[in-house]
């Protein structure tokens, strides 16, 4: 009976006390992540290719200079 009386709560408590954004919150807050995503991916690639060590890439990045130096 613990069990029946849990999903009972559970759906009491995600209908009445659970507040849903509406469809228009929902749209902005993703277009929100999905650039926010390609912003961070775009600048973790430009640090990766200014500080990383590519060797097939025509620049070695500031890392590559240092290990081909010592």
């Amino acid at each position: 009976m613990k069990v029946i009386a849990y999903i009972q709560d559970t759906y009491n408590e995600l209908v009445h006390n659970v507040t849903w954004p509406t469809w228009e919150e929902l749209q902005n807050n993703t277009v929100l992540v999905v650039v926010a995503s390609i912003i961070l991916s775009l600048t973790i690639f430009v640090m990766d290719k200014v500080f990383g060590n590519d060797p097939n890439f025509w620049w070695n990045g500031v890392l590559g200079y240092i290990y081909n130096f010592f």
